[in-house]
């Protein structure tokens, strides 16, 4: 299953984590990212905190936690490619339709996936396994 098709049919709660310049961390809930074609993945975002830290410090990580338990899910360490302000990119993406009274300035922002790993555990059990005495 594709990251795509596994977001696509998978319910469950995002948080995104950014860094400002000097290391400080923030977390915020965010909907499931958008896979592109072209191995992009898509977030919509408006202009507070994580929007900040991302002009200064281009990661960021998504973890996704699946609705009906805490220990299955995705984690997505992502690197900021560039972003966009465009009103009819920022439609597209949208998965719920603008309230009349929100004017908050919005951005597509697009990342690279630099690696994927399971919501529980490094995804690479040996690496962190203490070495076997010698014999």
């Amino acid at each position: 299953m594709t990251l795509n098709e596994y977001f696509d049919t998978t319910t469950g709660t995002g948080i995104l984590a950014t860094a400002d310049s000097s290391g400080k961390v923030d977390a915020a809930v965010y909907s499931r990212p958008h896979f592109l074609d072209d191995g992009s993945i898509v977030f919509i975002m408006r202009d507070r905190l994580t929007h900040h830290n991302l002009q200064s410090n281009p990661y960021a990580h998504f973890m996704f936690i699946e609705e009906g338990g805490r220990s299955r899910g995705r984690r997505l360490f992502l690197k900021k490619l560039r972003e966009d302000q465009d009103r009819q990119l920022i439609d597209r993406f949208r998965r719920r339709p603008p309230r009349p009274d929100d004017t908050e300035q919005l951005f597509v922002v697009y990342f690279e996936l630099e690696k994927e790993l399971p919501l529980l555990g490094s995804g690479e059990e040996d690496l962190h396994r203490p070495a076997s005495p010698a014999s």
